[in-house]
């Protein structure tokens, strides 16, 4: 997804959905594959991200004078931060090309999102070179950083781009002479691009990132997003069993029973430490699982079987006692 096609082919392509009752059952194979791509999950993160997207982008959309505000997508690993970027910038794609459709002849005439990856170690360089390799922007070894940043606010403004999602910003580090020369490069696009820029990365508030004077400017033209662990009970709503019950609700498994995964919501929170990541990793685990051995159902002893990602494990070791 860090070239245009690749985002574009993404964008465009249906998600899996959740069998209704009325369709015909699927063969054994496209319930397997389902289960591995699965259905995104809306968490509150995904809604509130969603919201604070379509608000700055009209807020910043007259904007002349100075860089447009920003958001930045906080939080620990396997919290669904890469998960909420994709999902809000398919449905800004999406959104877009319903009001502006390509001209008749053309495969589509504006590119409305571009994600890119910082590299690890990134330089300046490597990551102009980065938003360059989205829309197929020619770089020569012989072009310097200043040619290919020119050669990219140039294309971004002509395509239209309106969403910049920029993710594992974590990697940037303005303490080092290359991380500061990167960071001010984003600062730099952001005051030349016409677009709303959207960082993600692991707990960005314990990095470099927000500290001394480049920290400080990116801090007062960005609202901060956590992406955190689900939590049991959130006043009088249960945020994690409401993301377990729709979970269950998108499974394709023919005899599973209904309300088996709520009812041990405390011992899937307590397993998950409430990462989404790691929650949904679990249950199509089991679920492909299920396929498999003939059983077609999910129980507490079939999610007891299943290895959790190491993240999640080293939670669940018990801690020794000196």
């Amino acid at each position: 997804m860090t070239t245009w096609q690749g985002w574009h082919r993404f964008a465009t392509t249906d998600p899996p959905a959740p069998p209704r009752p009325d369709d015909p059952p699927r063969s054994r194979d496209e319930r397997l594959a389902y289960h591995s791509a699965f259905v995104t999950i809306r968490t509150p993160a995904i809604s509130k991200l969603a919201t604070q997207v379509r608000t700055l982008m009209i807020l910043g959309r007259h904007q002349q004078t100075t860089a447009r505000p920003s958001l930045i997508v906080t939080g620990p690993a396997a919290a669904g931060k890469t998960t909420a970027l994709l999902n809000v910038g398919r449905t800004c794609h999406l959104a877009h090309t319903r009001k502006n459709p390509p001209p008749p002849g053309s495969a589509h005439a504006t590119a409305p999102v571009a994600y890119v990856l910082v590299p690890p170690g990134a330089t300046a360089k490597t990551l102009i070179t980065e938003f360059a390799r989205y829309l197929g922007i020619p770089v020569t070894a012989r072009m310097t950083q200043t040619q290919i940043t020119d050669a990219v606010c140039h294309t971004y403004t002509q395509a239209g781009v309106q969403l910049v999602l920029i993710d594992e910003i974590h990697r940037l580090n303005p303490r080092t002479t290359t991380g500061a020369q990167a960071a001010d490069l984003l600062k730099d696009l952001t005051e030349r691009l016409p677009a709303t820029f959207v960082y993600a990365g692991i707990n960005v508030t314990d990095t470099p990132l927000f500290t001394g004077t480049r920290g400080a400017q990116l801090a007062g033209r960005a609202t901060l997003i956590t992406c955190g662990p689900l939590p049991a009970r959130h006043g009088t709503s249960e945020p994690f069993r409401d993301v377990l019950t729709d979970i269950e609700n998108a499974l394709d498994l023919t005899h599973h029973k209904p309300g088996t995964l709520p009812r041990h919501t405390a011992y899937l929170h307590q397993r998950t430490a409430g990462r989404i990541g790691s929650l949904t990793r679990l249950i199509r685990q089991a679920a492909i699982t299920a396929i498999h051995d003939g059983t077609e159902r999910i129980t507490k002893t079939a999610l007891d079987a299943v290895q959790l990602d190491h993240l999640a494990e080293q939670h669940n070791r018990p801690t020794r006692s000196r």
